[in-house]
């Protein structure tokens, strides 16, 4: 089931060495890619179906294509690593592993763009891999790969690493934008979108780093071996977090379409010490739960994820056994986006906090049904008024537990919680 395009040389040693990389096909692009007409790097990349792998699963060569055209200002590329959602550790094997396959894809987008500064945003706690990412430009400048004529080509990038300061909200491209320029971490009202006033008011692309990752691959062998990967809406691979209660916890890249509790089974090693499945988080914390009679028809790509009316967002596939505490789950959940609310709007700002008070009252056991419905009601009057999606974030996923393991949250109300979670188990 795995493939090796992204991860070909995450297993080798000193993989994240210039020298190494080198040996094994680094950089070896570049002179393919200034053969190219820079419309032409952006119809492969848009023929490939490439979609961003951040969550939203947009076509990047589309994304690409609505830069407006002489502006008379600079385009800026930004490289989206603040990689901050629970159960996400995609980026972070790139960015250790093989850290020039992102630069690489970096002076592909930027030639097709027309970008010649990058910035990329890393999460702050991030500090092995800023250490790593930062080590890897370094010799990429001291090889000619970076800085003025790239590898002897006429075209100029220039690349400088932004560390974070541990907000999840600036994973929210706006908000990291306002982060790199010096301000509060806030997302913006759209429109303007990035592509037109991004960066220092400048047309801007942001990618995901996975997404830079994969074009070289791309571009090395063609739009059509890519494709052959995946299905016709999702083509291509993702690298998969698998994480929870498995026998195999791991990253594991794999091609979109296959079939969930097959992967579950066959590469993870199934759920862990012969326990019985209660449900799959496909994407992220921020994905709606699955159940298991669900997840049997559910395959890995965008497609299916919607119409189980849930979302495939990051990869960070999270899997619960038999003992979770749902409504510990959703405390826990609650608590993580209302501490990480940037305070901008009010539903948000307030409406995580009305939320948080009800869960942890029913926890302490003084809930009543009266606060599990107004619980779910927060949810809905929450949601999709806020300037980001952030406030979202935490009721999609809240309100799916609210509706499938509601059982669980009366046994709490009734002082029984002991028994919601037993009864799951037989």
């Amino acid at each position: 089931m795995e493939v090796k395009l992204l991860s070909a040389k995450f297993d080798i040693k000193s993989s994240h060495k210039l020298k190494t990389a080198k040996k094994h096909g680094a950089y070896g692009t570049l002179d393919k890619l200034f053969a190219m007409k820079s419309e032409e790097v952006i119809e492969e990349v848009k023929k490939s179906g490439l979609r961003g792998r951040g969550g939203a699963g947009f076509p990047a060569g589309v994304k690409w294509g609505f830069l407006p055209k002489n502006t008379g200002k600079p385009v800026y590329l930004t490289v989206n690593s603040d990689e901050s959602e629970p159960a996400t550790f995609k980026d972070r094997y790139i960015l250790v592993k093989d850290p020039h396959m992102l630069i690489e894809g970096i002076i592909i987008c930027s030639y097709a763009i027309g970008s010649h500064d990058t910035y990329i945003y890393i999460r702050g706690e991030y500090t092995t891999q800023v250490k790593v990412l930062q080590a890897a430009i370094d010799e990429a400048y001291a090889a000619g790969y970076l800085g003025e004529k790239i590898a002897g080509h006429d075209y100029r990038v220039d690349v400088t690493v932004h560390r974070g300061a541990g907000a999840y909200v600036c994973g929210e491209e706006t908000a990291l934008l306002e982060s790199i320029e010096g301000k509060k971490g806030q997302p913006r009202s759209k429109p303007p979108f990035p592509a037109v006033a991004g960066l220092y008011g400048c047309p801007t692309i942001i990618n995901n780093v996975q997404s830079i990752a994969s074009l070289p691959w791309i571009i090395e062998n063609g739009a059509d071996a890519y494709k052959a990967y995946g299905t016709e809406k999702s083509p291509g691979t993702h690298l998969f977090g698998i994480s929870g209660h498995v026998e195999k916890p791991g990253m594991y890249e794999l091609p979109l379409g296959l079939p969930l509790l097959e992967v579950l089974d066959k590469v993870a090693g199934g759920v862990w010490k012969g326990r019985k499945l209660k449900g799959i988080i496909p994407g992220g914390s921020s994905t709606p739960v699955l159940l298991p009679e669900e997840a049997k028809t559910v395959t890995l790509d965008y497609e299916s994820m919607a119409a189980h009316k849930t979302m495939f967002g990051s990869g960070g596939i999270v899997v619960l056994d038999e003992t979770v505490d749902i409504v510990q789950l959703v405390k826990n959940l609650i608590d993580f986006y209302h501490h990480e609310s940037c305070g901008q709007c009010t539903p948000c700002r307030e409406g995580l906090g009305w939320m948080l008070k009800i869960v942890k009252k029913i926890v302490r056991g003084d809930g009543s049904i009266d606060d599990v419905k107004l619980l779910r009601e927060l949810c809905d009057n929450i949601e999709m008024k806020t300037v980001c999606v952030l406030s979202a974030a935490c009721t999609m996923p809240v309100r799916s537990y609210l509706d499938k393991f509601r059982h669980e949250f009366e046994a709490y109300v009734n002082k029984d919680a002991s028994s919601a979670v037993q009864a799951n188990q037989e």
